[in-house]
């Protein structure tokens, strides 16, 4: 890459650690929508603050009306487009620093989006600058497209491109490096049941704010007093799971304490959900609680529902209830998140999760098809290039369980943000990025870019 380029990274560290912080201060999680706001108050005023950004570092910025952005370097017809967001999930439980104070500790900017997605981002905005201002010849537009759903539904790309044409080539700086040219199908079923007619009566159960988070604690009012809460002490001796129960007058208000995550990537996660239903199946809960507790638990592969499955491009299948609520009426509603192999049948999937969930009524929520970039074509090879010139490290394309941007391009991957060494906390507490790392992306960002854009 250009010298002056990498210089010109260098010089921005302050500008765009600043930078950062305001972003990360505003807490930008999906709201009721307002007039002008579809996504709530929070996230019109971090698109508003990105936008007034990247204006003042020279760009063209276009408003669609609150649902994202677009920057733009370049006047050619051909585009290559990066696309980012700037809505979070919300905090959940954990944290033991503040989540949206952007604090600044040895070296690492501490919050909820430093990793996910407005560090990332943030990084390919002053790489465009940087090709920018190095004067680095362009035969294509670089389009960098910040929208604000992407941890919901995905209308903010659904309003964009209804309302300008979407590049067919491009890449999301919102997963992990060297490259993943390959992201599993998203089948979300969502459950109904009537209400419990024997066993433990639950009294209270509400739990999950996402789908696509791992529920790091889940509390449940049951029925019972003394006897019930030394049942769950000797339950949580005999599993070695962090359970607790404190005798109220209305009943045991228990307590089960799991390991937070993104759905996607469960690996040495713990979801309190399944913790609870098993608890309070050993308590004697019968119908939903029991058929979940059976069916899901906290299993994360699918196994015990009837749909685990795996592939040599894409691996395992993965599984999450991310939402379980018991509602006024005593009827359930709950959500499974599955992100399924590229070769699954994501129909034979919902009917077998459907055998497996007696008494159930199984739906489909979201369902959205795999997506995978050869990892011999042009946009892999150049990318993984960058990566290795910049780093030294040698550059593969990986598959991942997480959805990003890059299924909106006929041709796009996610690149980045996360280096091979570096703890994912992505959805999780004390999410944080070292702005070294963060310097280093906007390096690989923009060599990628010139190899992409350049002459």
């Amino acid at each position: 890459m250009d010298q002056k380029v990498s210089q010109l990274i260098d010089s921005y560290r302050e500008a765009y650690t600043e930078m950062l912080q305001r972003w990360v201060r505003i807490p930008s999680v999906k709201d009721a929508a307002e007039e002008g706001a579809p996504f709530g108050r929070e996230v019109r005023r971090m698109l508003d603050t990105a936008m007034a950004d990247a204006k003042a570092l020279g760009f063209d910025v276009r408003d669609f009306d609150g649902y994202a952005c677009d920057v733009t370097l370049g006047e050619a017809d051909e585009k290559i487009a990066v696309l980012g967001h700037l809505d979070v999930v919300p905090v959940g439980d954990g944290w033991t620093k503040p989540p949206f104070e952007a604090l600044i500790e040895n070296g690492r900017i501490y919050g909820r989006g430093t990793n996910d997605d407005k560090g990332p981002a943030l990084a390919a905005l002053f790489a465009m600058k940087a090709v920018r201002e190095a004067g680095i010849p362009l035969k294509k537009s670089i389009r960098l497209i910040l929208g604000c759903d992407e941890e919901s539904d995905w209308k903010d790309m659904e309003y964009y491109g209804a309302h300008e044409r979407i590049p067919d080539v491009g890449f999301s700086p919102d997963a992990s490096f060297p490259l993943i040219n390959t992201e599993k199908g998203m089948l979300v079923l969502e459950l109904n049941a009537p209400a419990a007619r024997t066993g433990l009566k639950v009294l209270e159960f509400a739990t999950g704010d996402r789908i696509n988070v791992i529920p790091g604690e889940c509390k449940a009012l049951a029925e019972g007093g003394p006897e019930t809460a030394e049942k769950v002490r000797a339950y949580a001796e005999k599993t070695g799971l962090p359970y607790t129960a404190e005798v109220t007058d209305r009943g045991v208000l228990l307590t089960a304490t799991g390991i937070p995550g993104h759905s996607a990537y469960p690996e040495g996660k713990r979801n309190a959900i399944g913790m609870m239903l098993l608890l309070l199946k050993e308590l004697g809960a019968e119908g939903p609680v029991a058929v979940l507790a059976e069916a899901v638990g906290t299993e994360s592969d699918g196994t015990a529902l009837g749909c685990a499955c795996r592939d040599e491009v894409s691996e395992g299948l993965t599984c999450n209830m991310g939402i379980l609520r018991l509602q006024e009426d005593g009827t359930w509603k709950g959500t499974l998140d599955m992100r399924c192999p590229v070769t699954a049948d994501q129909e034979a999937l919902k009917q077998a999760a459907a055998a497996h969930l007696p008494g159930f009524d199984v739906t489909v929520a979201i369902q959205k098809p795999p997506h995978h970039v050869p990892a011999e074509s042009e946009l892999v090879s150049s990318l993984l290039a960058a990566y290795e010139e910049e780093t030294g490290l040698e550059g593969k394309p990986m598959s991942t369980g997480g959805g990003t941007y890059a299924k909106v391009l006929k041709q796009g991957v996610a690149f980045g943000a996360l280096f091979p060494d570096e703890e994912d906390l992505a959805h999780q507490a004390d999410e944080y990025e070292e702005i070294d790392r963060l310097m280093l992306a906007a390096k690989i960002y923009a060599n990628a870019l010139i190899r992409l854009a350049g002459e």
